[in-house]
């Protein structure tokens, strides 16, 4: 974890900062470092950018992205997935994708790693629903789970591996189950 001499106390001064590996994320005026992503974690990570931009992308309704800086509301977040439809995509003038996001995404999916907070993760999920993302998952691998956070501060535990997992009105022809998704961590 990379250490800094002086907290930065302002966003600017922390995107001022150089960037960090794995990323460093600023939440509520401080700076924490995201842990390194193990198997299970990069695992499910890739896979989910995968499937989900297979079934977004070719018709141009949303694109999903692996750890994306997102910087909003005072806030400069990582998730481990961001999608974001095709809509609210920044571009620069010449039509290819921008590389500053200062939108909430409109999918936020959070893989628990064995040394993150749950709560934490809660926390920065909440935070973008009250800005306008539609869905956040946080993937518990380890206990076989997902939680499905709501806008209406609503959220549901998810561990029925049949049970189809929710999936935000734009990507609804995106079919996945808890089961599907555990058995990306199979190697035998």
């Amino acid at each position: 974890m990379v250490q800094f001499a002086t907290q930065p106390h302002t966003l600017e001064a922390f995107l001022q900062l150089p960037a960090t590996q794995p990323a460093s994320e600023f939440i509520k005026g401080q700076v924490t470092q995201k842990p390194m992503p193990q198997g299970e974690h990069s695992t499910l990570q890739g896979e989910l950018v995968t499937v989900i931009n297979a079934a977004t992308k070719p018709g141009r309704v949303a694109w999903a992205f692996p750890e994306l800086r997102c910087t909003f509301d005072g806030r400069s977040i990582v998730p481990d997935v961001s999608v974001f439809t095709w809509d609210k995509l920044p571009t620069k003038p010449d039509g290819t994708i921008a590389n500053i996001f200062t939108e909430p995404p409109d999918w936020i999916i959070e893989i628990l790693s064995p040394e993150q907070s749950t709560t934490k993760l809660t926390h920065k999920i909440v935070h973008c629903l009250k800005h306008g993302t539609q869905l956040g998952w946080l993937i518990n691998s380890a206990e076989h789970s997902v939680f499905a956070y709501y806008p209406d501060q609503r959220f549901e535990l998810l561990d029925d591996p049949e049970m189809p997992l929710p999936i935000p009105t734009f990507a609804q022809d995106l079919q996945l189950t808890l089961g599907q998704m555990l058995a990306w961590l199979r190697v035998r």
